[in-house]
């Protein structure tokens, strides 16, 4: 009897800055009352983040990417009608243009106040903002197997994603500076390869049993299995500051689980590679975004992005077919050709410039384009 399949269920998560909409800059101390207002528009699916600066949303299960969609745009549309009232607007962008993270103040809650005592200052730093996605992989050591091979492809989904080119009102000149400050944290960047559930729980049971961590939430991989649900979620994208380029990454995401798992199913597998050469093109996709090319490794060279998106999208057809997913895979073509957020900030910010702005001025106008774009093509429900 064949295996049963994954449901390939989708749950998205994404953080976003709180800005003033007068003075364009980070609010440091959002109202309690605020927040309250926002999670009673969305029970238990808003919530504070690390910084008082931020805001988490989460979907529920969603059983494809539309329902995954209307939630969403649900969410983004709810927090900023709740946050206008308060004299500010969500940016959904890694990193804000221009501010400053020293003055920033964590939430008092149990588990960020452990974090900020245990991390220090690499914690105060993050002034960050990710967007997770959940696919639903009830078999744990699939589960396991799958992240092993789709480590691969990491890479790729960041290069799709970048949002954070500036930081503290500096051009950083990488495309996700986002990562830079993430890994500074304990326990971030690749995962190894393990060769069952059982013995990645084992080497997480080693950590909680030397008092180190208390639980795998703990783990702030790329991408993990999930210690909450019967998921597999991948961490590494900066967040998207429109909406259909999340259902870009998160299609992307699904579909590869979902071709892995159908070569699986036939006896097949994708190659694996340490991750020495895995971090290597996580490094350019952070650095370049997709302008410089990641590195085919059964080529053996540096292969233009646009060429490899090409190859994906054909290899990823069956799987977007079958998902519902063929529409949301084609705008990865059109992200490429007017560029990722990152992209189009430092464009704005560059044109600005060149049209009399003063920096700091430039920069208030990267925020205005945000304040737009987070809201972009969104539209209440009936």
């Amino acid at each position: 009897m064949a295996a049963k399949a994954p449901s390939f269920t989708l749950g998205i998560e994404e953080e976003y800055l709180l800005v003033d909409r007068q003075t364009r800059d980070i609010v440091p101390e959002p109202p309690d009352d605020m927040l309250a207002a926002c999670e009673a528009v969305a029970p238990d699916q808003v919530h504070p983040e690390f910084l008082r600066c931020q805001i988490e949303i989460g979907t529920r299960v969603c059983s494809d990417l539309s329902e995954a969609k209307g939630e969403l745009s649900r969410l983004r549309l709810s927090v900023a009608d709740v946050v206008s009232r308060y004299g500010m607007a969500p940016i959904a962008a890694s990193t804000h243009p221009f501010a400053v993270w020293l003055p920033q103040k964590h939430t008092n809650r149990d588990r960020y106040n452990m974090l900020a005592r245990d991390i220090g200052a690499p914690a105060r730093r993050l002034m960050i903002c990710g967007m997770h996605v959940h696919v639903g992989i009830e078999d744990e050591n699939l589960r396991i197997d799958l992240m092993n091979q789709v480590r691969y492809f990491l890479p790729h989904l960041l290069a799709l994603s970048t949002s954070s080119p500036f930081w503290q009102g500096q051009d950083s000149g990488l495309k996700s500076y986002r990562l830079a400050v993430w890994n500074e944290l304990p326990r971030t960047g690749m995962p190894e390869e393990y060769h069952s559930f059982g013995e990645f729980q084992q080497q997480v049971g080693a950590l909680i049993e030397a008092g180190v961590i208390e639980d795998a939430t703990k783990l702030w991989w790329d991408i993990r299995p999930s210690s909450r649900f019967p998921t597999l979620e991948v961490r590494i994208s900066d967040i998207c500051t429109r909406l259909d380029d999340t259902l870009t990454v998160a299609a992307f995401y699904v579909c590869l689980l979902r071709m892995l798992w159908r070569l699986r199913r036939d006896n097949v597998q994708w190659r694996r590679y340490r991750n020495l050469l895995i971090e290597e093109n996580r490094w350019r996709a952070q650095r370049y975004g997709f302008d410089g090319g990641l590195i085919d490794f059964g080529r053996g060279e540096i292969v233009p992005y646009d060429e490899l998106l090409d190859e994906l999208i054909d290899l990823l057809r069956e799987d977007a077919e079958a998902l519902g997913c063929v529409d949301a895979i084609a705008n990865a073509r059109d992200i490429v050709s007017r560029g990722t957020s990152a992209h189009r900030q430092v464009a704005v910010y560059n044109e600005a410039v060149a049209a009399g702005a003063e920096p700091q001025e430039a920069l208030r106008q990267v925020v205005d384009w945000l304040i737009g774009e987070t809201l972009f093509g969104l539209e209440p429900a009936p």
